[in-house]
């Protein structure tokens, strides 16, 4: 038999085929079809080897989700429709990429500021600022590494699965800034408890906090439009 299904969290043609490979692997499955730019999948297998069910197991645990579209005969439990599907991810990304402007704005502003000549509040400004400066940074950012926190998970876990994509490229990329934004936070204090203001002012300059939450931000931003067209896509079809 043969069976549409919706496939979410793919990014890339890695992720493709990481998911056309989970679910050919499975014994009875005779053909397996993967769509990224519709996030579907059509699979034709031997339901006496095989089920649905273990279908959409395989892709679980390859790191993606995936959901039988709804056809005639199918129960709204059972089976979702595409452009549901479609319209949850797009409100999805909407939200994400709002809220990462919201913290990554004012992150961008207060660490590239100084450097720019834009007014800033003087406890901003000066070495000895220098903790309140990059504690500010850090609790900006942090927020956006959460909303965006599907990269981290998906990225990694892909990555250790032996089966790297583009979301193991965003987490290596902005993981890597944010931890040595936090090394550098602690050589900050040191500094000022040891009394060694130069090591203060040049670990103050090397934050890349900023980086971190940009590339997050800009990331979710392109996913965005990603999603909206794909929306647009299914609603134009279905009309």
């Amino acid at each position: 038999m043969q069976e549409k299904y919706n496939v979410t969290g793919m990014t890339c043609a890695a992720c493709q085929a990481r998911v056309q490979k989970s679910v050919s692997s499975l014994t009875g499955v005779q053909e397996c079809n993967v769509n990224l730019l519709k996030n579907s999948m059509v699979v034709t297998y031997d339901d006496k080897n095989v089920n649905s069910g273990q279908i959409i197991a395989a892709v679980e645990k390859a790191g993606y989700g995936a959901s039988l579209q709804q056809v005639k005969g199918k129960s709204a439990a059972q089976a979702v429709s595409p452009v549901d599907t479609a319209k949850k991810e797009y409100e999805a990304m909407r939200r994400r990429v709002i809220w990462s402007f919201v913290f990554t704005i004012p992150l961008f502003y207060i660490s590239m500021g100084h450097m720019l000549g834009w007014p800033l509040p003087g406890v901003f400004l000066g070495t000895e600022n220098s903790m309140i400066y990059a504690l500010t940074l850090f609790l900006l950012v942090l927020p956006v590494a959460i909303i965006n926190n599907k990269y981290y998970r998906m990225g990694f876990k892909t990555l250790f699965h032996g089966s790297p994509n583009m979301d193991s490229l965003i987490a290596l990329g902005s993981g890597v800034s944010l931890a040595y934004g936090i090394y550098a936070l602690y050589k900050i204090a040191w500094g000022f408890g040891h009394g060694d203001l130069v090591l203060v002012d040049q670990f103050a300059h090397d934050l890349y906090f900023e980086g971190a939450g940009t590339i997050l931000t800009l990331i979710t931003l392109g996913k965005f439009f990603e999603a909206r067209a794909k929306f647009d896509l299914f609603t134009e079809q279905r009309q």
